[in-house]
């Protein structure tokens, strides 16, 4: 009689479990797979050019966090002088402190990079792997200042000299968005906050620390700066390394299925 019951309580547990996988639109064995994602976009972007690739992950029963940080996208009200980058560090940290979010796969892009690794400093216990997609990969002490391109610096300064919280968005062209998405792209880049690139980092090596690193590098999109992390990470043994040479710097725009495709492989 006991088997019985044991062997019925088995079937009715199993059964359970599965209308609950059900109803989330995964099998028992994705669910016991599923992911946490968090996605960091870059200067001038928002959270809303990773909707593409969190659509591909959600669909695969991933769970997905894209946040904007203050002052850019759906968060351009809150745009002033008083942004910097322990301001954006903090939205990071935050996320994951009230999410209760941890063996998080942790991706970002381009100046996501900066309040990325800092944000790591705070949350490094949190996260079992970074991706670093076409991003700046910054060291104690810089500012962004030290490694932003010509133009974007020469545009900070002059925005700064005008007492700006903000400079205004290259159009989506500059960053080799394909043709079909530019004029979407163009409409949704806000200002970038000035003061985030005017204060050093501090780092620690909370970065290196974690266990699965990956570098992404769009070689379509002209970056020195980038050109150097991808090289460096490339001879660093700790580092895995991919390269697209089709994609432009928004990878996540262009290309959203390939770059799915490595997140899910690397997670």
């Amino acid at each position: 009689m006991s088997n019985l019951s044991m062997s019925r309580r088995t079937v009715l547990s199993t059964a359970t479990a599965g209308v609950g996988a059900a109803a989330l639109g995964t099998t028992p064995a994705v669910a016991q797979t599923r992911k946490t994602f968090v996605l960091i976009h870059g200067a001038w972007h928002g959270g809303w050019c990773w909707r593409r690739v969190a659509d591909l992950l959600e669909a695969k029963g991933h769970k997905v966090y894209a946040p904007t940080l203050t002052g850019l996208a759906d968060r351009s009200h809150l745009l002033s002088k008083d942004v910097i980058l322990d301001t954006h560090i903090a939205d990071i940290a935050g996320l994951f402190k009230w999410e209760d979010l941890k063996d998080v796969c942790f991706v970002v892009h381009s100046y996501g990079g900066w309040p990325g690794s800092g944000a790591l400093e705070q949350i490094g216990d949190r996260v079992s792997s970074i991706v670093w997609v076409d991003a700046f990969k910054p060291e104690d002490g810089e500012r962004g200042t030290d490694t932003a391109s010509e133009f974007s610096r020469k545009a900070l300064q002059a925005a700064v000299a005008k007492g700006e919280p903000g400079r205004a968005a290259p159009p989506a062209a500059a960053f080799h968005v394909n043709e079909k998405d530019r004029a979407w792209v163009d409409s949704k880049l806000t200002q970038q906050p000035n003061g985030v690139a005017l204060q050093p980092i501090k780092l620690t090596g909370a970065r290196e620390k974690i266990a699965k690193k990956v570098y992404i590098r769009a070689s379509k999109y002209p970056q020195p700066t980038f050109d150097k992390v991808y090289a460096a990470c490339k001879a660093d043994k700790t580092w895995q390394t991919f390269e697209t040479t089709t994609a432009g710097h928004d990878i996540m725009v262009d290309d959203p299925s390939w770059l799915t495709d490595i997140l899910l492989k690397v997670a």
